[in-house]
């Protein structure tokens, strides 16, 4: 194999791993810097397959990654989108209570945003709910306006660019073997090269467990991947969405639950469920790899995620094998769709750290040893904020 020389290596050129090498090249701009990405170009997974939009900060532990992130980031996203064109629309979500019993989980919602800075949020009833949404249920509801929605292939595809005319180097359909590091150089190996490096930083995504095994020896976590399916509008009931719809979010799963999204590039969004996965890039139901099933069977924090969220996630697995079901559930929201109004839609996989005792890691995990930084855990919102995530890396490396 030939062997080739450079200061910075970033493994993944999904929107993290872009950002990421992008922050350095300003920081450093002499640097001879190259991503190595196993797909045939940037945003295959995570970063090309998401509902395109740009979190406001609401949702997270203030003080965590992910709400110091997300809330700078935001700000990076929109100069960038604006310098560069990126088309993007703020227009805006309500996050909508239906029953009683979820008013306070609303309100806890509300008091995180607060505290994470977000400003002109409103506490709004059921009228102001139909002046947003007028086919929306709800009783009360949460008015987010710094929501919005972006092109993030676009945006991979800039940056992709910036990178590039920068002097840095990105090959793609080169897959990370191993990783060595004696203290002062650490080396990488491909399915085709080796390379040399002052400085490793790992932004694999959906395989992120797996690289940074090969040089983290705890090895506590587990990526356990879920599938989010979405279906669209038939173009004919679009007029039902306004712009964005959420559910207050189940505080028995992990996750944010059925929404409608408009699109940036047109068309309404309904989803996602959230399943297991049998394959990590697997984006339909039949998608099947025995290696990456095995690995999440054989992870002890699996089953104790099973024993927790089991009988909800057999509700999630049904609603991906019963159309009606997922009707019904899109119907708490808006009452007006029917099963005739869906038409399949995109699914994507979203890389769910898990650690040896079954906890699901809700704050982005980003952890360094030495010269090298592995991204082990950057689920949603790393999109919105994968600029503030570069420059804190970069600034981990100065």
């Amino acid at each position: 194999m030939i062997t080739k020389q450079y200061d910075i290596v970033v493994v993944g050129a999904g929107l993290v791993g872009l950002a990421t090498a992008y922050q350095l090249l300003k920081k450093r701009p002499a640097s001879r810097l190259l991503i190595i990405e196993k797909e045939s170009g940037v945003a295959q997974h995570q970063s090309g397959h998401n509902s395109g939009v740009i979190h406001s900060g609401i949702y997270y532990k203030p003080g965590s990654l992910k709400a110091k992130n997300c809330v700078e980031g935001y700000a990076d996203l929109l100069s960038f989108a604006k310098e560069y064109g990126i088309p993007y629309d703020l227009c805006g979500k309500v996050i909508v209570a239906t029953s009683q019993d979820e008013i306070p989980a609303l309100h806890n919602i509300f008091n995180r945003g607060v505290e994470n800075g977000l400003q002109g949020m409103r506490l709004i009833d059921r009228a102001e709910i139909k002046e947003y949404e007028p086919h929306s249920a709800g009783i009360a509801a949460i008015h987010v306006p710094q929501t919005g929605i972006i092109d993030y292939p676009a945006m991979a595809k800039k940056l992709q660019e910036l990178i590039v005319e920068s002097g840095g180097e990105i090959v793609f359909l080169e897959k990370v073997l191993g990783i060595q590091s004696d203290g002062s150089a650490t080396y990488v190996e491909t399915d085709k090269h080796s390379y040399i490096t002052t400085y490793l930083i790992t932004c694999a995504g959906l395989q992120s467990d797996r690289v940074a095994s090969y040089t983290e020896s705890a090895n506590d976590l587990r990526i356990i991947p879920f599938r989010g399916e979405y279906y669209k509008l038939r173009s004919e009931k679009e007029y039902l969405v306004k712009n964005l719809i959420y559910p207050v979010p189940d505080p028995n799963f992990p996750f944010l639950g059925v929404h409608f999204t408009r699109m940036i590039g047109g068309g309404v969004e309904a989803g996602p469920n959230a399943v297991l996965a049998f394959k990590r890039e697997g984006y339909r139901f039949s998608n099947i790899h025995l290696g990456d099933t095995l690995d999440t069977l054989t992870w002890p924090g699996f089953w104790k995620v099973v024993g927790k969220y089991g009988r909800t996630g057999i509700g999630e697995i049904y609603r991906s094998l019963s159309k009606l079901a997922f009707t019904k559930a899109l119907q708490k929201l808006l009452p007006e769709i029917q099963e005739s109004d869906l038409i399949p839609g995109g699914a994507g996989v979203r890389a769910q750290a898990c650690d040896w005792h079954g906890k699901l890691i809700d704050d982005f995990n980003i952890l360094r040893q030495g010269n090298i930084v592995h991204v082990r855990n950057a689920p949603s919102p790393a999109a919105t904020s994968c600029l503030s995530i570069g420059r804190y890396i970069t600034n981990q490396l100065s």
